[in-house]
């Protein structure tokens, strides 16, 4: 009788690890009801440097259903939507816990010392021309904004606010420009198609000019012509200058 129980008892026991691990769940891992997987969200969203990804947090709450996961985070953000100082915002392709844009004048008095850190509006203007045509060359930049760029654009580069992303294929092979994550990061965007209407960037960016002009389809400088092997029989040309 006692061995039956046994049986009874081991059988019961694997039948269990049998379903769990058919479930893909690992049976030591930690689990986590609504109200506490929804906590675990908002504190791995708060201490994260940079936007959590949905890819992260699977990642790190791989013993948790998707689909509670999903539900949480729709707890979560409805939670945020309640007057307050902070506000749960998806951007740069994740999410992040930041200050309600409307305070940051408030909020900026506590790091004054970096408002010496401005932007000029020459770099903003050649961010902005970068963004709605990324990605584009130096040259590029300056034929459209009608001046030399190649300080701003180290400004901005060390800003880590646009990176090179490869070499145009024509001659000279100069550096093509593009936008960064933390441009996102910065403009609470969640990624390029986010990017506001021209006069509204514009107004955003404080450029009292515009971008409208700026932004008019140039004519390409034959100095960006493609670069193809020279012709061995064909006659000279004169130089471009």
């Amino acid at each position: 009788m006692d061995d039956k129980k046994g049986r009874e008892g081991l059988d019961g026991r694997d039948g269990l690890e049998g379903r769990e691990r058919q479930d893909g769940q690992d049976a030591s891992a930690p689990t986590a009801g609504s109200a506490e997987l929804k906590a675990i969200l908002e504190a791995l969203i708060f201490a994260s440097p940079e936007p959590l990804t949905p890819k992260a947090i699977y990642k790190i709450l791989d013993s948790e259903p998707r689909e509670d996961i999903q539900a949480a985070l729709r707890a979560l953000k409805q939670d945020y939507e309640r007057p307050g100082g902070l506000q749960l915002v998806e951007v740069a392709g994740g999410y992040q816990i930041v200050t309600r844009q409307d305070l940051h004048d408030w909020v900026r008095r506590l790091f004054h010392e970096r408002t010496t850190q401005k932007l000029s509006v020459q770099a903003l203007e050649t961010l902005a021309v970068i963004a709605y045509k990324q990605p584009l060359t130096a040259l590029e930049v300056s034929e459209i904004r009608g001046v030399n760029t190649s300080g701003v654009l180290n400004t901005l580069l060390e800003r880590h606010l646009i990176k090179i992303v490869g070499r145009k294929q024509v001659v000279g092979r100069p550096f093509m420009y593009a936008t960064t994550k933390e441009f996102l990061i910065r403009f609470g965007l969640n990624d390029l198609t986010d990017l506001p209407r021209v006069e509204d960037m514009s107004e955003a960016l404080g450029l009292e000019g515009g971008l409208a002009p700026l932004l008019v389809e140039q004519t390409p400088s034959e100095e960006l012509l493609p670069l193809e092997e020279p012709d061995p029989d064909a006659p000279p040309t004169e130089s471009i200058h």
